[in-house]
């Protein structure tokens, strides 16, 4: 397995704007766009660490200007977690939502965006929340999760991510951090959980990919195989990318082997040409 601390602690690169799309400190998104004319994808990036606030954008920055060098938008977004003001349950989800609404609207009048194609890829728990922002549309009316406006993404891929969040409680990944994203157990909130894990927003019309190491040992490959095998019976375009003798944090690292299969994953959900 890769040294961890190498992705996580690498310089991330520039970015072009950062914008701004709630009044906290932490409701931003760095923007990254191709360095030629044209009318480009979108690809809207959220960073992983198990939803806390330990953990920022930063160390996803290398992934987003590898996206942006093959002609994608990359919009980063940045989010309340565990241990800010306002993160965990609801803020966590409500600020993704929030984010990708706003920021697809006011991109909607620039020439280098093509609407046509947009997607929104997370790794780890960043994946989780990929996943589940193009399910959202499924979650019921009584719930803090629920929003009335259109959602516009309908492509996700997930880099070791985490889509059951009652397997992710009960298997305690990231030594219980599942009980204090969601203010509770399964037990004593099934709601959220119904509302806030992927696996249970299924089908939803999306289409998916997964990417997942055979040697994770922080999110156990079985996280996605669940979530594809219940996505593919109800009839969802999902597919599963495994990658053996691959761990965590080398599929956020353009520089590592398992760079090439997350850059074909992402090129052909948004119907790219792979030799872009």
């Amino acid at each position: 397995m890769e040294n961890v601390s190498n992705i996580l602690d690498r310089a991330s690169p520039l970015f072009d704007v950062r914008v701004h799309y709630g009044n906290d400190p932490n409701q931003f998104a760095e923007l990254r766009f191709p360095n030629v004319k044209g009318s480009f994808p979108l690809l809207f990036v959220v960073h992983g660490g198990f939803w806390q606030s330990e953990y920022d954008l930063s160390h996803i920055g290398h992934l987003c200007a590898a996206f942006t060098s093959r002609g994608i938008i990359t919009c980063s977004i940045e989010y309340r977690r565990i241990g800010n003001p306002g993160g965990g349950w609801p803020g966590t989800f409500q600020d993704i939502g929030l984010a990708t609404r706003s920021i697809f609207r006011d991109l909607s009048n620039d020439s280098r965006f093509d609407q046509a194609r947009t997607a929104i890829i997370g790794h780890s728990a960043g994946g989780h929340l990929a996943l589940w922002l193009v399910g959202s549309h499924r979650i019921s009316k009584d719930s803090p999760l629920h929003n009335e406006q259109k959602q516009e993404i309908r492509r996700a891929i997930s880099l070791g991510g985490v889509s059951d969040l009652r397997s992710a409680w009960k298997k305690k990944l990231g030594r219980g951090t599942v009980t204090r994203l969601m203010s509770g157990t399964p037990e004593e909130h099934p709601d959220r959980y119904d509302a806030g894990s992927p696996i249970e927003l299924l089908p939803t019309g999306a289409r998916y990919a997964l990417v997942h190491g055979t040697d994770d040992d922080t999110v156990p490959l079985s996280q996605s195989e669940a979530f594809v095998e219940k996505a593919e019976k109800l009839g969802d375009q999902s597919t599963l990318v495994k990658l053996d003798g691959i761990g965590h944090y080398e599929l956020i690292d353009p520089e590592s082997e398992a760079w090439q299969p997350v850059v074909r994953a992402v090129l052909s959900l948004l119907d790219l040409d792979q030799h872009r």
